[in-house]
């Protein structure tokens, strides 16, 4: 009886299927494998790339299941190019296999149904299989309902982030550390589901760092030269909230329907900004309006009717033009980085488009300030009109701007009216910050306390006059206070002091305070 030849695309190699196939049987005879395959996966793993690591992974342990199997599989490497794919520049390795299926009368393996279409149309005898799989995948055997993150580098314990934004603590998964062989494991069973799961897909891949959404997941698996050591980090939605589910005031509520259009989603890393903002999209989906998102990597779980684009596949012109052409009334835009991201926020919402923007930042203000020096300081009231600050998961400040014509505070000539931006706290209308030019610089003034800081103002009138007073009178004997909401600086002044300071030493600490805008008011304290 003849013996039976096999040809495997790259698919079938990367994915597992064909060591799963001799496995169970259903694959046997001789296995031929070009030798221009092992050129290209060794080509790819030198830069770098997850894919090259594990399919040379996958040829060693062909191999040394072939001699496990003795007579039933031989593993055979072919060096000389069929006869189509003499002359050609670049050898794409299916079809490279594909020609060597032809030449050698075989039957061509694969898990791509296109690639199958392909080698079907060439009229090759074709065995199409499905994507090995793991009795377990690791991943679903770390994570818990409770599990934020997994984090797993070779030489360290396996640990996991557990709990919820603001309220979580790490805990070690094992008492062993991990080994590189382990950690290839890992890699080999991530980029296998990538393949054949279909919501999987590689956002990002450059030398020794590879991004994939996986399902749920979202990985980053990152190696040397880009990383000391191999590392896989793991990220999973701990929870799927609406926005009914945060119980926001009945104003924040009204202004998010019918007014806010510039929305700003502020907050330090892991305290819940996605969540929200994947809340707030699916809140104006079933209002009736159109939804799409910019994100990189796609992790936001999402009704199919909300288009989900990558920052990683497209330029920002090219989005640009996408969402100005398909005219959505919200576009989310998840992570936004560096200078190209706020100025793609900018002009999609000065063409009319209302967007929400996802943004790191420790406090409320930073999320403003991030916009300084991107755009013009007169249109960030124009772009952004909301700021929602999430701390803990929770929504715990949520700011409004507005531009006026108006003395900046702190300032009292009244030839330095300039066209201010003052932030409000929304929900109580109290104004907290006024941005504006003076000179070639941009200001951002604090004009109400924030839990027991003082302005730059109130530090440089207070440090002087104690500088002063202390020439004149030593180091006790007095305290100095700075009211900044009505301008006036107090000293208060022991009995003894008081009668000296209040002849010459007077005028020249009221020509101090007078420096910085304030008036100076002296009490005794018996």
């Amino acid at each position: 009886m003849e013996e039976q030849v096999y040809v495997p695309d790259l698919s079938a190699i990367l994915s597992g299927a064909l060591r799963d196939a001799l496995q169970r049987g259903m694959v046997a005879g001789r296995l031929l494998i070009h030798a221009s395959v092992v050129d290209y996966l060794e080509e790819q793993a030198r830069k770098g790339s997850s894919t090259g690591v594990s399919g040379l992974r996958e040829l060693r342990l062909l191999r040394e299941l072939s001699s496990s199997l003795q007579e039933l599989v031989e593993v055979e490497y072919v060096y000389e190019l069929p006869v189509g794919a003499r002359g050609l520049r670049n050898l794409d390795p299916d079809v490279v296999a594909r020609l060597l299926a032809i030449e050698n009368n075989a039957v061509f393996v694969t898990v791509d149904e296109i690639s199958a279409e392909a080698a079907r149309a060439m009229g090759l005898e074709v065995l199409l299989l499905k994507g090995a799989q793991e009795d377990e995948f690791f991943l679903d055997r770390f994570f818990d309902k409770n599990t934020m993150s997994v984090h797993l580098k070779e030489g360290t314990r396996p640990r996991a982030k557990r709990g919820t934004p603001g309220n979580w603590s790490f805990v070690e998964l094992d008492s062993r550390p991990l080994t590189r062989s382990e950690m290839e494991d890992f890699i080999r069973q991530i980029m296998e589901r990538v393949r054949t799961q279909p919501n999987s897909f590689i956002e990002y891949e450059s030398s020794g760092l590879t991004i994939v959404q996986l399902n749920e997941y979202r990985v980053v698996i990152t190696k040397p030269p880009f990383s000391d050591g191999y590392e896989i980090t793991a990220v999973r939605p701990v929870a799927r909230l609406s926005l009914e589910d945060y119980r926001l005031p009945r104003k924040l509520v009204e202004r998010l329907e019918q007014q806010a259009e510039g929305i700003l989603i502020a907050g330090a890393p892991g305290m819940g900004k996605t969540t929200f903002a994947q809340a707030l999209a699916e809140y104006y989906h079933r209002k009736g309006r159109v939804v799409k998102t910019i994100e990189s990597p796609r992790d936001m779980v999402l009704p199919p009717e909300v288009t989900q684009y990558s920052k990683s596949y497209a330029t920002s012109e090219e989005i640009h033009d996408v969402l100005l052409l398909s005219r959505p009334d919200y576009t989310v835009f998840d992570e936004m980085r560096d200078t190209k991201d706020f100025q793609l926020y900018a002009d999609l919402r000065l063409a009319g488009v209302g967007m929400i923007g996802v943004v790191h930042a420790t406090s409320p203000i930073d999320a403003i300030q991030r916009f300084i020096g991107r755009v013009e300081l007169g249109m960030i009231p124009s772009i952004v009109d909301t700021v929602i600050f999430i701390k803990n998961g929770n929504v715990e400040k949520v700011y409004s701007l507005e531009t006026t014509v108006k003395i900046p505070h702190g300032l009292k000539e009244e030839d330095l009216a300039r066209p201010v931006v003052v932030v409000r706290d929304f929900l109580t209308g109290e104004a907290e910050y006024e941005l504006y030019v003076f000179g070639e610089r941009t200001f951002v003034v604090p004009i109400k306390k924030q839990h027991g800081r003082v302005s730059i103002e109130e530090y440089k009138v207070k440090s002087a006059l104690e500088r002063a007073l202390q020439r004149m009178i030593g180091d006790d004997g007095y305290e100095v206070k700075v009211d900044s909401s009505s301008s006036i600086v107090v000293v208060e002044l022991s009995a003894e002091h008081y009668n000296f300071i209040l002849g010459k030493p007077r005028r020249k600490l009221e020509r101090i305070v007078r420096k910085f805008g304030y008036e100076l008011e002296l009490r005794p304290v018996f």
